[in-house]
């Protein structure tokens, strides 16, 4: 299917690998100039060189740590300079912050680091990008969201909540200037952070998704990019303010 997408102009934070790094590819085989972002340009390097292998445009990167007060400001000004305008922007930046094991003494800054990786950066990189989009009549933002309950405390599930809130409110903000706002609610995808620190056996695999999955497997890092893309695309036009979960069927509520 052809997703019209040829000549728009992307960024995609968090890119580096997992979700964000095949969304990146996907843009790139549909003819979209393309903004890469990350906290160094070492570790967007294989990223880089995968496109520039399949003969697309190599993207620029931009480099910043969006936790940092002025992080996302300096990422949406090395895009804006980089391509001149950008039409998608791929909020993907953020990770899960568990709070077992954490000491009362390291709790706040966990908490603090949480919600301004997973829900303020977001919401600052987007007011940074969004002016372009509504002058222009069109743009797409899609937040890669999550899970809003969860079997315990973790620092990311509210940060994941106020997202998704403020997204749709936003949504509805926008609509009439051509600008679409969605979540995507990944379940378990097989990224780095879910394989190697939520999952890093094989035996705590098989339990969640025997009890948790009904499709019987976690899923891959392109099956969720391909929703990305899609809801990035010219054909969703008619799709705005809404969560959409790529999860399996997983049963997201808390026993």
């Amino acid at each position: 299917m052809d997703l019209n997408l040829t000549g728009k102009r992307a960024l995609v934070t968090g890119a580096s690998s997992g979700i964000g790094y095949e969304v990146a590819r996907i843009l790139a085989r549909e003819g979209v100039a393309l903004a890469v972002a990350a906290t160094n340009e070492g570790r967007l390097a294989p990223l880089v060189n995968a496109i520039v292998a399949e003969g697309f445009p190599a993207p620029a990167i931009c480099t910043a740590n969006l936790t940092d007060p002025d992080g996302p400001d300096s990422v949406a000004e090395q895009a804006l300079a980089a391509l001149g305008e950008v039409d998608i922007l791929i909020n993907n930046a953020g990770g899960s912050r568990p709070m077992q094991g954490v000491t009362p003494e390291e709790a706040e800054r966990v908490w603090e680091e949480s919600m301004t990786l997973n829900f303020t950066s977001c919401r600052k990189l987007t007011q940074a990008i969004l002016p372009g989009m509504r002058e222009r009549g069109w743009g797409r933002v899609v937040n890669i969201s999550g899970a809003l309950v969860y079997w315990n405390v973790n620092a990311a599930t509210p940060a994941k909540a106020a997202l998704t809130s403020w997204s749709k409110g936003l949504a509805a903000e926008v609509a009439k200037d051509g600008v679409t706002v969605n979540c995507v609610a990944p379940g378990r995808i097989k990224t780095r952070q879910i394989m190697q620190k939520l999952h890093p056996t094989e035996e705590s695999r098989d339990a969640f998704i025997d009890s948790m999955i009904p499709i019987g497997r976690f899923g891959e890092p392109e099956e969720i990019a391909s929703v990305i893309v899609f809801l990035a695309s010219p054909i969703a036009g008619y799709v705005t303010g809404v969560t959409v979960p790529v999860d399996g069927g997983m049963h997201r509520y808390a026993f």
